[in-house]
């Protein structure tokens, strides 16, 4: 599989990286129903057989089981896999919900219980999962860059930041990474964050390629209807109507885009948000081995001309259409 550097950093990763989201299972308060752990293991330990070289998660995922999941399923093979990990999002004990908290002593405590999980002595990749507080955004990136000179962590990164947060946080530390979301259907980071990331050698990693599970070609509205009470995409405007029907209909017309090419619209969706240089690589969520082994393929495969100009076509469509 392909990799490319990230921003200023030596970590070489593989276009596709898996993520553990998904894995979380359900019981809190932005889950995806239930999931069966020994499937999540089976998956992370087939995309490091596929070639994946790097895993993203964080401890607010599943309040701190996804990494736990992790720590099990690279366990003995630590020397193949690149650990990016997040901080900033905590919760109470009794509590399903988390909030944001970015001050110093919290990131710390934060640290250390991300190495536990995942029983590894260094984190390859630690980012500050969103912005808030906004206001305390300077003490926790100061906090990470004194956890890489103390060995902790290998590298910092932030995700969900404006080109404004950026800024602010370049001026303590470098910053290695962007993680922002990245889809056919959400395209606001073309603007300004891309060319920013660009000009200043950050690394971006685009999460929700295939925006939670619509650009694969197998959501339908069927299945909307009847995901578990627990999955935070019931909540969602992607997921619910007008927006449903005009993103199910985009997928019908990439459809035989992609079977032209003897490929999947998933594959189609990852290829597209790595058709810009100043993407790194694609987050990739799955929750059984059968959907690894579908998108890693898409890692290898870079868009003709023709082929992005007549996405292009479909996507302003696609947009013009009444919602």
């Amino acid at each position: 599989m392909q990799t490319r550097k990230l921003g200023y950093t030596d970590l070489h990763l593989t276009t596709i990286g898996l993520g553990t989201w998904a894995m979380s299972g359900g019981g809190w308060a932005f889950g995806w129903g239930p999931q069966d752990d020994a499937e999540s293991i089976a998956a992370i330990r087939r995309a490091l057989d596929l070639g994946i070289n790097w895993i993203d998660t964080a401890a607010v995922y599943g309040l701190g089981h996804a990494e736990e999941i992790v720590g099990r399923a690279i366990a003995g093979r630590r020397d193949e896999v690149i650990i990016a990990t997040k901080c900033g999002l905590v919760w109470d004990e009794g509590s399903t919900t988390p909030y944001g908290r970015l001050r110093a002593e919290s990131v710390r405590r934060e640290v250390e219980a991300s190495l536990r999980r995942l029983n590894v002595e260094v984190i390859d990749l630690y980012q500050i999962h969103w912005p808030n507080p906004e206001e305390d955004i300077e003490e926790a990136w100061a906090t990470i860059a004194d956890l890489i000179r103390e060995g902790k962590v290998r590298y910092g990164g932030v995700s969900n930041f404006s080109v404004e947060q950026l800024k602010r946080v370049q001026a303590i530390h470098p910053v290695a990474s962007l993680q922002p979301p990245y889809s056919m259907l959400r395209r606001e980071i073309e603007a300004d964050l891309l060319p920013y990331c660009g000009a200043n050698d950050i690394g971006v990693i685009v999460y929700s390629p295939m925006q939670s599970g619509l650009l694969t070609g197998k959501f339908t509205r069927a299945r909307a209807a009847h995901l578990p009470e627990d999955d935070w995409r019931r909540r969602s405007p992607f997921f619910q109507e007008p927006e449903l029907s005009a993103n199910l209909a985009l997928v019908e017309k990439l459809r035989p885009l992609a079977e032209r090419r003897g490929r999947t619209v998933a594959q189609l969706a990852i290829a597209w948000v790595l058709r810009r240089p100043e993407v790194t690589a694609a987050i990739v969520g799955a929750r059984r081995p059968s959907q690894i082994e579908e998108t890693a393929p898409a890692g290898d495969w870079t868009l003709s001309e023709d082929e992005i100009a007549e996405i292009e076509g479909l996507l302003d469509k696609r947009r013009q259409a009444p919602a």
